[in-house]
């Protein structure tokens, strides 16, 4: 017995702009398209570890020279992860999260996917 895809959360294209910095571009089989920023993609790693550059050293939160400085993390480089995910190793060494597409179309920040209507 065959089963029904839900074309809401199967992509038709992805492309991962690394090099240029600009994110995440996903098609969907719908005819939704959905754009993830990698600051937002870092945000909301599905990992169950959650970090930040002050809570892995003691030296990072005392610091006077380094006062509410967080750099934003960038892509170093992604990979896909069989049919369903990508997954994406960040410059702040994060590489443990792998954002299924399920994952992505859930949080998808367009407008029409994140009003209260949805």
């Amino acid at each position: 017995m065959p089963v029904s895809v839900d074309l809401r959360r199967k992509p038709a294209s992805v492309k991962i702009h690394v090099s240029s910095g600009a994110g995440v571009d996903i098609a969907w089989a719908d005819g939704h398209a959905s754009h993830f920023d990698f600051v937002y993609l870092r945000d909301h790693c599905p990992c169950a570890k959650k970090e930040s550059l002050g809570d892995s050293s003691a030296a990072f939160r005392s610091s006077p020279a380094l006062p509410m400085f967080k750099p934003k993390p960038r892509a170093q480089s992604a990979q896909a992860v069989g049919q369903y995910a990508i997954q994406i190793s960040f410059s702040d060494g994060h590489s443990t999260g792998i954002y299924s597409y399920d994952l992505l179309r859930s949080i998808c920040p367009c407008a029409s996917c994140s009003s209260p209507t949805q």
